[in-house]
Formats: C-alpha cells, structure tokens, sequence
C-alpha cells in the first residue's frame, strides 16, 4: 500500500509517498480501506517535531474515513463505512491507504453521508462537541462567541452552538462573513478591526466563548464575557500567553478551561452523535479542496498558509 511518512522532522517537504506493508491489526483494532482523510493544523505539529511521535518514519494524521476489511471486532463486520479520529498521536496516523485504528476511534458512516463530508467532520466536530456539550454545557438562548468562524473547527462550532438553540457570534475575515452567517451565526465580526472587543459587547457579552488563539485573546476574552462566563481553548500559535489585568476573571467568576480532542474519552458515542447530525443535515462540514495522496505536500501547506472556509481533506 501507499503511504504518506515523515523519515525525518521538517517543513512540508519531508513528507513522502512510500509503498509499504499493509498494516496488521492488534488485538482491538480495525482494518480500514481509507477513502477520506480530514488534514488539520495538528498534522503539522507532529510533522515538525513540535509535538513527539512514537518512532520514525511516521505516518501523520488523525482522521479517516473508508470502509472495513475483515473483522474480529464485535462493533463492526467486513463492508462497514467508517469514520474516525485521535489516531496519530502516539500512534501510526491515518494519511495511507490503509489504517489500523482502534475500534473505539470510530464509528459507522450514516447512509448518504459522503467519506469525504465524514472525513472531514471527524476531527473538528469532536473538537467543537467537547467543548461545548462535555466543557461548556452550553444552553439553549445563551450567547455563543466563536474566534475564527471560518476555520475547520470554527465553521463546524458556528453549527453546533446554532444547533444546539444558542445565540451565536463569530470573527471571521471579511470575505467569510456572509458564509459564516449562512452556516448559522447571528452576527459575524472582522476580527481586525481596532473596536471588536466594544462591537462584541454591543451585540451582548457571550456566556460562552471558543478560543483558537489563546496566546492572543486571553485578556479579550475576560473582557467581553459575562459574568459566568465559560472560556474554553482549543488552539494556540505561540507557546506563550497572558494577561495585563488578571483581575476581570476575579470579578466576573470566569471559568478557562484548555483543552485538546486527543483527551476525548468515547470517541466512538462522540462520533455517532456527530453523524446523526450529519445525517440530518444539522451539522455539516465544508471541504473547501480535496487532494490525492500523492499532494499532502500541497495540502499541509493549503492548511497553514491559506485563508479559507472549512477543512482539506486528502482522497487516497
């Protein structure tokens, strides 16, 4: 079979197609025919050695979508459509044509749901559910702010909090802000301008908010929530964050929780819920460009360096 690895760490460019043995399941693990693979942010960070990998050559990623082969797992049978992720962290990743992945990583592929479309919620959409139905607890009519409305994880989150009965606010550049809307978002703010934390507030502090920039947004966050208010982080582009007036989250009893998907226990009911809404038509990702295997170079480089709405995802 083929397979994207990293020999060594790097930038885009040390990522290679190589032909190598299919993989043999261990016990708990499924067999996957890939069809669809999500590419995300994260893949880079194993790529350039930000974040360990168990061994190299290392083959990244965290999410897939394919059908079954073989079984032995009670779950699921030989034909099965499945997605999943967390694979790639502390194990092989998914960028290949075929993938070993624990069981509970996946869940089944609603009838009519694309593998690209199921590819693509996986990663992002576990992303946004723990941190607003597991961290949050979001209700419904509370205000819901979403940094980077856009993004893979923000255009999914914009959905979720929407459909979960929330008032939902969203940053975006300018170019997204009538697709933002449409995907749900009552108000969509550039997120340049000099006046955002005063715009915010004018549309009502959000008791909610879903940071992508921690190291950035720290103190805006304390500044234009309510009090209560819940602040979870899912992203940051330094290794360094802070705050010049630390004692607005005193004052209004905010609650920061940080988080990343890789902690999700019960991935597999996290999924399934997701492709129920999938299914209905109540969450949907965007795949704003699809890539062959032979392209990851193109399509890690599309994710960091390019403004876009939605998710890349590779078709082997």
């Amino acid at each position: 079979m083929r397979a994207v690895r990293i020999h060594e760490h790097g930038d885009a460019d040390v990522l290679r197609v190589d032909d190598t043995e299919s993989p043999d399941p261990e016990p708990g693990q499924v067999l996957v025919d890939v069809e669809a693979v999500g590419v995300n942010p994260v893949d880079t960070y194993f790529r350039e050695g930000e974040y360990p990998v168990p061994h190299l050559p290392f083959v990244p990623g965290s999410d897939l979508a394919g059908t079954v082969v073989g079984d032995g797992v009670e779950r699921f049978e030989a034909g099965d459509r499945v997605f999943g992720t967390g694979l790639g962290n502390g194990m092989s990743g998914t960028y290949a044509e075929e993938v070993a992945a624990p069981a509970d990583f996946l869940a089944h592929v609603p009838d009519g749901v694309s593998f690209e479309d199921a590819a693509a919620l996986a990663l992002v959409g576990t992303t946004a559910w723990q941190a607003f139905v597991h961290h949050a607890k979001v209700e419904p009519a509370e205000t819901v702010l979403v940094h980077g409305g856009n993004g893979g994880v923000g255009h999914v989150a914009v959905q979720l909090a929407e459909t979960m009965g929330a008032r939902v606010l969203a940053t975006a550049s300018e170019e997204f802000h009538d697709d933002v809307r449409a995907l749900g978002a009552d108000e969509v703010f550039d997120y340049r301008r000099n006046d955002l934390a005063d715009a915010v507030l004018a549309a009502g502090a959000p008791d909610v908010i879903l940071d992508t920039h921690m190291d950035r947004y720290l103190q805006f966050n304390a500044n234009v929530a309510a009090t209560d208010g819940r602040i979870i982080g899912i992203g940051n582009d330094t290794a360094e964050g802070g705050f010049t007036d630390i004692g607005v989250t005193k004052g209004k009893e905010l609650r920061y929780q940080f988080m990343t998907m890789y902690n999700t226990a019960e991935k597999d009911a996290v999924l399934t819920r997701l492709g129920s809404l999938l299914e209905r038509g109540e969450v949907e990702p965007v795949v704003h460009e699809t890539y062959a295997l032979e392209d990851a170079v193109e399509a890690q480089r599309t994710v960091l360096e390019e403004s876009f709405l939605g998710k890349v995802v590779l078709v082997p």
